[in-house]
């Protein structure tokens, strides 16, 4: 548990990432396994899959930018008139 946590600790994004994939695929998996895909198409979704909650990590980030912290700072007495 020590592990996941450090890991979590260094790498933020990437243990969102790959959170939110698994689920996702897990998701995936059980709402269409009575579909009937070709092995090709399975690995074509759960690619695609993957790379959406990437993208969804990607954009989640975008709040943690530079603008976030000016936000979240105190004015100091040099950023008053």
């Amino acid at each position: 548990m020590n592990n996941l946590r450090s890991f979590y600790e260094r790498h933020p994004y990437l243990a969102m990432w790959i959170a939110l994939a698994l689920g996702m695929v897990i998701i995936l998996i059980w709402s269409a396994w009575s579909v009937g895909f070709t092995a090709l198409q399975w690995l074509a979704l759960i690619v695609i899959t993957i790379l959406l909650a990437g993208a969804c990590v990607w954009i989640i980030s975008w709040e943690d930018g530079p603008d976030a912290e000016e936000e979240a700072a105190p004015p100091t007495q040099a950023d008053q008139p």
